[in-house]
């Protein structure tokens, strides 16, 4: 599933086509994605005036003139393509993926400019709804939802009150979303790899000085990975189509009996399976 850079990435690459827009005609191709739409889907949206889209976690957010907000998640292989007068660019350092089947093209967006934006879904794991703006926060896809990691509500003082008496380890604190809020399995083996914290390590015997370290490491993780276009691991696509790359740029992910890139350490990456996902880590550095 994309995480938090994956759905950065889309939203920049939207937002130059949606913000401030008038939809003009909204069409629907089928009743549901995961979840059936709202009845009234289209005819809610279509003629609204889009203001600019956010992110929330790994939600896309677009809010309209109508107090609505169009909520939108990828889920697995949620995908969009954006066609436009002038033509679609694609950045020359990415690696293009095939073209969408227009079978799995479920909703399509046009605006008053002449852009158009398609959103694709073989698998149909994403969804799309409407929320009420003024009390998104209390709307049950976003309530007790936890600071945004790059946000200056996440700091060591969050974690240590988040982390104190925990005996589980910090990745799998940190994939909940009531702590922080749109970190997945990627970055989070990512960052505790920089931070050289184990991810076996109960989370309330972490000290102040070395959170603040895991803080940081998140935040450079995520910069990265957003700068690079987001991991795309499989069949996911950024707004424009392409391919991203920042998976060779992976220090522990997915690197199982490869060496520890961390400076004078010599350890080797190694794999284990926490909740069910694996988890990758260095033995040596990482305590």
């Amino acid at each position: 599933m994309p995480e938090l850079p994956e759905v950065e990435t889309v939203r920049r690459g939207l937002s130059p086509v949606l913000d401030g827009q008038r939809l003009t005609r909204v069409e629907a191709r089928r009743p549901d994605l995961r979840f059936p739409f709202p009845p009234d889907f289209v005819q809610r949206l279509t003629g609204a005036r889009a203001g600019n889209l956010a992110r929330r976690a790994k939600y896309l957010l677009l809010p309209t003139d109508r107090g609505d907000t169009l909520v939108m998640h990828l889920g697995m292989t949620g995908r969009f393509e954006i066609a436009r007068p002038e033509g679609s660019a694609r950045p020359g350092q990415f690696v293009y993926a095939a073209d969408p089947d227009p079978r799995h093209a479920h909703v399509v967006f046009e605006t008053e400019a002449g852009g158009r934006v398609t959103y694709y879904d073989p698998r149909r794991f994403g969804f799309m709804g409407l929320a009420e703006t003024d009390a998104l926060a209390e709307h049950p896809w976003f309530a007790g939802m936890g600071p945004e990691p790059l946000s200056a509500d996440f700091d060591a003082a969050h974690l240590a009150r988040a982390f104190e008496g925990r005996r589980q380890g910090p990745k799998t604190l940190l994939l909940d979303q009531r702590i922080v809020a749109g970190l997945g399995n990627i970055y989070v083996c990512e960052a505790l790899n920089r931070a050289r914290i184990s991810p076996n390590r109960p989370a309330g015997r972490i000290g102040r000085e070395r959170l603040a370290r895991l803080v940081q490491a998140v935040r450079e993780v995520l910069a990265e990975a957003i700068a690079a276009g987001g991991s795309t691991l499989r069949d996911y696509a950024s707004a424009d189509g392409a391919l991203g790359y920042f998976q060779h740029s992976f220090r522990a992910y997915g690197r199982e009996g490869e060496p520890c890139l961390n400076p004078g350490c010599g350890g080797t990456i190694a794999r284990t399976v926490q909740a069910g996902r694996s988890t990758f880590y260095c033995p040596v550095c990482q305590r």
